[in-house]
């Protein structure tokens, strides 16, 4: 047996003896109410279930609050911030923070950051349906500042806001659907690859990447983006109150640098991010609140300790992950998915 392979059966065993260990814990702590809390909260951060946790930016007036809450990476659901994952933006945590600042009314403003390629359409859309709810049952404004990049499913979570900054640099826009898929049915062939998929009926395998596709597929499918595309235009006209030809105008895909973008009037203001908290702090009389954030208090070395001992066990060589790779991305499953995001999958 190798050395990784015992370093990671040593791995393995002493986390083992780390459940026994926290077991006991548990035991000796559940005396009393607050022992129990003490140790509930230390499982679950450890697990990545913890209760939000407030971290305060600047101090004030905590019966005023502006919550800054931040969308950082690709709007996917399925990634989380809890003991197995990696990081990255986590879909539900956003949400659960959109609920906890809709039912504290010590909340008077959200401040939302966004720095993103945007994502999938679902997952956009249930943050622009929170936000929109937000706005319409609490009257809380929301301000975006936006970062290096908020674009396609960034730009449109950006559109119902109150006001937006963006940086001169910023890439926004990409105002658009796109839905992609590789034809290997050539490679295929000539690998000697057979496809024989069985079907219920004429189009149960759109977007197969083993076969070409047809004309009445890319039809069903040109329809479904269509679908997809007017319904971020109205977003993007609601939100800015514009009319649907205006964006339609703007919205054939390109993106615009922040500069750009204001004179297209996609942005209210070139600004930063304490440019954007300043004018709502001004906007709304709350110069002397508290600002803070959430987390979920994880414990940061988990996931590469996890991560780290999981390569361990593979016994893959280098040929066998490559074709794994190749499979993950090009395999016969990976059906297309509408996306807002820029630059594609």
């Amino acid at each position: 047996m190798t050395t990784k392979r015992w370093t990671a059966i040593g791995l393995a065993i002493g986390l083992f003896i780390l459940s026994f260990v926290i077991s006991g814990m548990a035991a000796k702590v559940a005396q009393t109410d607050k022992a129990e809390n003490i140790f509930s909260d230390a499982t679950n951060r450890l697990l990545g279930q913890s209760e939000l946790i407030e971290t305060v930016v600047t101090t004030g007036d905590e019966a005023n609050r502006v919550a800054l809450l931040t969308v950082d990476g690709t709007i996917l659901a399925g990634q989380s911030s809890g003991l197995w994952s990696t990081t990255g933006y986590d879909h539900n945590f956003f949400l659960e923070q959109l609920e906890a600042v809709k039912a504290d009314k010590s909340v008077k403003a959200i401040l939302l950051s966004i720095n993103s390629p945007g994502g999938g359409t679902y997952e956009s859309a249930q943050i622009k349906d929170s936000l929109l709810e937000l706005k319409e049952t609490t009257d809380k404004p929301i301000y975006v500042s936006m970062g290096n990049l908020a674009a396609s499913g960034g730009y449109y979570i950006a559109a119902p806001a109150d006001k937006i900054f963006a940086a001169e640099e910023t890439l926004t826009g990409s105002i658009g659907v796109i839905m992609s898929s590789t034809n290997l049915s050539e490679l295929y062939e000539k690998l000697g690859i057979e496809d024989t998929t069985i079907k219920s009926g004429r189009f149960k395998d759109i977007g197969s990447n083993s076969r070409p596709m047809t004309e009445a597929d890319q039809e069903i499918l040109q329809k479904m983006v269509d679908s997809s595309y007017d319904r971020f235009v109205k977003v993007v006209a609601e939100g800015r109150k514009m009319n649907e030809k205006q964006v339609r105008e703007l919205a054939d895909g390109r993106i615009y640098d922040g500069a750009q973008a204001l004179e297209a009037g996609l942005v209210d203001e070139i600004g930063y991010q304490e440019d954007a908290l300043e004018a709502l702090q001004e906007d709304y009389q709350l110069k002397n609140a508290e600002v803070f954030q959430y987390s979920t208090g994880t414990i940061p070395f988990s996931s590469l300790m996890f991560s780290k001992a999981s390569q361990l066990f593979s016994s893959k060589n280098a040929s066998a992950e490559l074709v794994e790779q190749i499979t993950s991305q090009f395999g016969t499953s990976a059906a297309p998915k509408m996306l807002y995001l820029y630059g594609g999958e």
